[in-house]
C-alpha cells in the first residue's frame, strides 16, 4: 500500500494551502480532490463557488502579501459597502481594522483564485489526484497514528496525518471523527447539515452601465426571512454583477408572515426559489428598468451563469489533533453565512494545519489556529447570535442608529453617545458577547471532547 506523510482531502482554498505548507516542510504530501466542472474553468477542479469578496484586512488574515496576488484574479476593486434595509441603508469606507492591503478590497474569480494556490502547492512539491474521490477513511491508533485512506478507485493510501479540507458538505470529515466522538454522540449534532449550513444562489448578470458600481459591494437585510438570510450585489469586471442570497435551508413559509417581508408575497405556498428571489429584488430596487435588462451571462459562472453552493454556518469546532487529525475551513465550521463564505479563514487554518503536520507538530493546531483567527470568529459569531431574531423594523432602526455612528462612511466609536441610548445599547451588546466569547468560547467542540 502506498504510504504518505500528509493526506488531505479536499483541494478546495483550505486543502491548496494546506498541501503547499506540509510540502515545503518536506512533507511527502498527496491531495485528493473530486474534481468538480466548470463553464469557466479548464479540467476539473474544486467546487469553486463563492460570492468572491475579500475585505482589506482578509488578505492579512490569510497570511499573503497583497503583491503575491496575480492582478487576472481581481476583478473590481471595492471603496467600501452598503447595506440597505427595507427603508434605511448606510455605506462604509472602512473595514475599521488595519490592513496591508491598500483598498477597501476586492471582488475576485474564485476559480482562478483556487487554481492558483493549487499551482503553488505543486510548485512546493505537493501532488494533486484530481477526480479522484475518498470514500473512507480507518484511522489505527496501534503505537501512535495513522490512516487507511480507501479511493473510489479501489486504491489505499496510508498517510500518518490527515487534513480535512472538504467543505462544509463534510462527505468525509463526519464519518472520521464520529469514530472518536462518545458513545451515542455524533459530529452530526454540531454540524448537520439542516442545523448548520445555509445554501446560497447567484448569477452572473450584466448590468446597465448606468448602474454599475464596480466600486461598491451592496447588501440587503430584512427583507426576506431567515438568521442571516440577505441578497447581495458584488461588482465584477465589463459591467457584470454576481447577484446572489445567501438564507438557511429547511426553511417553512408558514413560519413567516409575507406582510413583513419585502421580497415575500402572500400568494407564495413556500420559500421563494433562489432564481425567485433575484428577480423579485431586481424589480424592487429598479423598478424603471425590466428584467431583461439584466441578462444572465452563460459564459461565466459555474453553470450557465448561475451557481449554488453551500455555506457553513454554524460555530467552529476543535480537531482531535492527538490522532493526527485536523480539520479546516468550512469543514470545521469556521466559515460564516454571516459575512458570505470564508475563503480567508479556510487559507489561514489550512496553512496552519499544513506547515505543523509538515513538522510533525499538527498537536499544536487548536491553539494556533484559534491565535489567528479567534478574532474574526468572535466577531462573526457576536453579530451573528444579536441579530438571529431581527425583523425588518430591527435592521431599519439599527441601521438609523448606525448612520449616526459614521463620519464619512468611517466608524467612530466615540459617535456611539451621539446616537442615544440605543446606539449605546448596540455596542454595549456587541462588545458584551465578544467577551462572553474569549478564550476559545466561541468552539462548540472542544479537543478534549474528544475520546481519543
Amino acid at each position: 500500500m502506498e504510504q504518505v506523510d500528509v493526506a488531505i482531502v479536499g483541494g478546495g482554498p483550505a486543502g491548496s494551502s494546506a498541501a503547499r505548507e506540509a510540502a515545503a516542510q518536506g512533507a511527502d504530501t498527496v491531495v485528493f480532490e473530486k474534481g468538480v466542472p466548470r463553464a469557466d474553468r479548464d479540467g476539473l477542479g474544486p467546487d469553486s463557488t463563492d460570492a468572491a469578496g475579500m475585505l482589506d484586512y482578509w488578505v492579512d488574515i490569510m497570511d499573503i502579501r497583497p503583491s503575491e496576488i496575480p492582478d487576472d484574479i481581481i476583478l473590481s476593486k471595492l471603496d467600501g459597502a452598503q447595506f440597505l434595509g427595507p427603508n434605511e441603508d448606510i455605506t462604509i469606507r472602512s473595514t475599521g481594522v488595519s490592513a496591508r492591503y491598500p483598498d477597501f478590497g476586492f471582488a475576485f474569480h474564485r476559480a482562478k483564485f483556487d487554481d492558483w494556490l493549487r499551482e503553488r502547492a505543486e510548485d512546493a512539491g505537493a501532488e494533486f489526484r484530481v477526480g479522484v474521490s475518498v470514500t473512507d477513511v480507518e484511522t489505527d491508533m496501534t503505537g501512535g497514528h495513522s490512516h487507511r485512506v480507501a479511493l473510489a478507485d479501489g486504491e489505499d493510501v496510508e498517510a500518518t496525518y490527515l487534513i480535512l479540507a472538504d467543505g462544509p458538505q463534510r462527505t468525509i470529515t463526519t464519518g472520521v471523527l464520529d469514530q472518536f466522538m462518545p458513545h451515542d454522540h455524533s459530529v452530526s449534532e454540531y454540524l448537520g447539515p439542516r442545523q448548520a449550513n445555509h445554501i446560497a444562489y447567484q448569477e452572473h448578470r450584466r448590468v446597465p452601465e448606468e448602474l454599475f458600481d464596480p466600486e461598491l459591494i451592496k447588501f440587503w437585510w430584512g427583507v426576506m426571512p431567515g438568521h442571516t438570510a440577505y441578497p447581495w450585489i458584488f461588482p465584477n469586471d465589463d459591467n457584470v454583477a454576481r447577484i446572489g442570497l445567501t438564507m438557511p435551508i429547511g426553511m417553512d413559509i408558514d413560519d413567516y408572515d409575507a406582510s413583513e417581508w419585502a421580497l415575500l408575497r402572500e400568494d407564495d405556498t413556500e420559500i421563494p426559489r433562489g432564481q425567485v428571489y433575484i428577480e423579485r429584488l431586481l424589480e424592487r430596487e429598479f423598478p424603471e428598468y425590466d428584467l431583461d435588462d439584466f441578462p444572465i451571462v452563460e459564459e461565466r459562472g459555474k453553470a450557465k451563469g448561475t451557481e449554488t453552493y453551500p455555506i457553513s454556518s454554524t460555530r467552529p469546532i476543535e480537531s482531535p489533533t492527538k490522532a493526527g487529525i485536523a480539520v479546516t475551513g468550512g469543514a470545521m465550521g469556521a466559515t460564516s453565512a454571516f459575512h458570505e463564505g470564508g475563503d480567508h479563514v479556510a487559507v489561514r487554518t489550512g496553512k496552519i494545519a499544513g506547515q505543523l503536520a509538515g513538522q510533525g507538530r499538527l498537536d499544536k493546531y487548536n491553539a494556533k489556529w484559534r491565535s489567528a483567527i479567534g478574532e474574526e470568529v468572535r466577531r462573526n459569531v457576536s453579530l451573528a447570535d444579536m441579530v438571529r431574531d431581527w425583523g425588518p423594523a430591527q435592521w431599519d432602526r439599527t441601521f438609523g442608529v448606525v448612520s449616526d455612528m459614521l463620519d464619512g462612511g468611517h466608524y467612530r466609536p466615540t459617535k456611539a453617545v451621539t446616537a442615544g441610548a440605543t446606539g449605546l445599547k448596540l455596542l454595549a451588546e456587541y462588545k458584551g458577547r465578544k467577551f462572553f466569547l474569549r478564550s476559545g468560547r466561541f468552539c462548540q467542540l472542544r479537543e478534549d471532547d474528544y475520546l481519543v
